[in-house]
């Protein structure tokens, strides 16, 4: 009989391909994923999902997906680069899609860059909701959506556990792709940046550590950068192998 949950995707920029293998964990041990979270990487991930694709199509996609080849110049003065060809590209992948037309429940978290309000986003076009979730202030021009303007939900939530909680979704596995995670020296301003931003992360996952119901995968990150595309296939591995670690500890407790 499969074990139903919610899913919180945290953001980590190329970091996310470390989903996709806990996803295979996920059906090797026959998990079933009843509603779904988001943030920045985890947003586009978890669209993925929620709209019927497995771990193997996942990992197709990741592994032919350029993170920041996925964005184009942009002479705007709020950003470095438009993330609009990602909004391309994920039609591309499932289709001019509405959030009510998932298969899985789906709540993606952006930021109002405005006054820094944590925005839930659970209706309307999945692509452009992806797009506000994964905007990373500096190197990505914000997305205009419903008259707000907004940014990367790291800033308010990088592992968005609290939507499912507040949901009443129960259980929970959150997947912190950041706390396991060391930062390299940078090579370039998109690094720069992209270090800056994870540096402020407010999104503060150790107060669901202890919470009856919520369970972290933290995958073991170190050897890993948050752009290089090269290192996709051993994220992949690594999530599996962590993954699959913390939930024989599940099956552990509940036998």
């Amino acid at each position: 009989m499969k074990k139903k949950i919610g899913v919180a995707f945290g953001g980590g920029a190329v970091l996310g391909a470390a989903h996709v293998g806990v996803l295979r964990a996920f059906e090797e041990y026959d998990y079933e994923i009843t509603h779904i979270s988001g943030t920045s990487i985890g947003s586009l991930v978890g669209a993925l999902v929620a709209f019927g694709k497995d771990w193997r199509e996942v990992e197709e996609i990741a592994l032919n997906l350029s993170w920041l080849k996925a964005a184009r110049l942009s002479f705007s003065r709020m950003g470095l680069l438009s993330n609009e060809k990602l909004g391309e590209s994920i039609i591309d992948m499932i289709g001019d899609v509405r959030f009510e037309d998932a298969e899985i429940p789906l709540y993606m978290v952006a930021a109002d860059i405005g006054n820094g309000d944590r925005v839930v986003i659970s209706s309307g076009e999945v692509a452009p909701a992806i797009m506000a979730s994964t905007c990373i202030p500096g190197i990505f021009e914000p997305v205009e959506l419903d008259g707000r303007l907004l940014v990367d939900g790291g800033i308010c939530e990088n592992v968005p556990v609290q939507v499912l909680n507040e949901l009443g979704v129960t259980p929970i596995i959150g997947v912190d792709l950041m706390t396991r995670h060391a930062h390299r020296r940078p090579k370039s301003i998109i690094e720069v940046l992209i270090n800056s931003f994870a540096f402020a992360l407010s999104g503060d996952t150790k107060q669901f550590s202890n919470n009856k119901g919520i369970t972290m995968i933290t995958p073991s990150l170190s050897e890993y950068n948050s752009v290089d595309t090269k290192q996709i296939p051993g994220l992949i591995a690594q999530g599996y192998q962590d993954a699959v670690q913390v939930l024989q500890e599940l099956e552990k407790k509940n036998n």
